[in-house]
């Protein structure tokens, strides 16, 4: 039985597929958006966050850890990221939860036994799970396991993907998967690269192949200010997207600067700090825009 790596499981969700659902967070994502809400997600790998704003200073942190990656420094007790090997010792003994382990490894018996647990709101609101992340393509063979199982329970199954994978990958788990909401940040390779460390050509590639497959999907596109929201790119997105051999439709996602507390608790540089959301009245304007290409476009929340 397969293992993967979890870091969080959000219940009674609305926002992520039809119904009512519960949605698991997968670890590791190829991409670096600028824009990321999830900085958790990213490493693969469980780990230690840590807050220096809850520190009290006791040194059991110190204490704890089996290979002495912790020490006091003028921020506190911090740890060596070299020498740490993420085991939480440091978060177990912590008596003010100023370090917190973030990510857990679950088999898929375990995980089922989650999701199963809100059968009676899936059968009631036509809800279901979906997997998250990160990208759970990222853990393909854990995933692919786990929509088996799902499927043989009659759980109705979305995968929220940026569609970076293997085409192998995505041959596994298309039909394995009742529904993608697949992520398309942006047309321009060059753009898209410098905002998500990534090309976008095996993304445009995989989303092609989604639709020409027939496969059930819908389309998101986070809407961030002066980065993706330019005439040019909902130019070439409406452009691309209806010449699809099947037009899905598109779910316009504001831009929110939620995320910003997160980076600051595991020390990472967020790069839009001087960005606000857009207003409504700019998302009814793209949307407007991309329907003169005979798309359907919502405003999400």
């Amino acid at each position: 039985m397969n293992r993967g790596v979890i870091f969080d499981i959000k219940r009674y969700s609305i926002h992520d597929g039809p119904g009512i659902r519960t949605t698991v967070f997968l670890k590791g994502c190829p991409l670096s958006c600028w824009w990321c809400h999830n900085p958790e997600s990213q490493s693969a790998f469980t780990e230690v966050v840590y807050r220096p704003d809850r520190c009290i200073g006791c040194g059991a942190c110190e204490g704890a850890c089996p290979v002495g990656a912790i020490a006091l420094t003028q921020r506190g007790y911090v740890a060596d990221p070299d020498r740490c090997t993420g085991c939480g010792r440091c978060a177990e003994v912590c008596p003010a939860e100023a370090r917190e382990m973030v990510g857990r490894g679950i088999t898929v018996k375990d995980l089922v036994k989650e999701i199963e647990k809100d059968s009676l709101f899936f059968d009631e609101s036509g809800g279901g799970v979906t997997f998250s992340g990160g990208e759970p393509l990222s853990q393909s063979a854990f995933l692919a396991e786990a929509l088996e199982a799902c499927r043989e329970r009659d759980i109705h199954t979305v995968v929220d993907t940026c569609g970076f994978a293997p085409r192998q990958v995505l041959e596994r788990i298309a039909p394995l998967t009742d529904l993608f909401l697949f992520d398309l940040k942006m047309m321009d390779p060059g753009l898209h690269k410098s905002y998500t460390g990534v090309p976008n050509d095996l993304i445009l590639s995989n989303l092609e192949w989604l639709a020409g497959q027939g496969f059930s999907l819908i389309v998101r596109v986070p809407v961030i200010p002066g980065i993706n929201d330019t005439a040019e790119n909902m130019e070439a997105t409406g452009k691309f997207l209806s010449e699809l051999s099947r037009r899905p439709d598109v779910d316009l996602l504001p831009y929110h600067s939620s995320a910003r507390e997160k980076y600051r608790r595991f020390g990472m540089n967020y790069r839009l700090n001087d960005l606000s959301a857009p207003s409504r009245e700019r998302m009814k304007i793209i949307a407007a825009y991309l329907a003169r290409f005979g798309l359907t476009a919502s405003i999400g929340g």
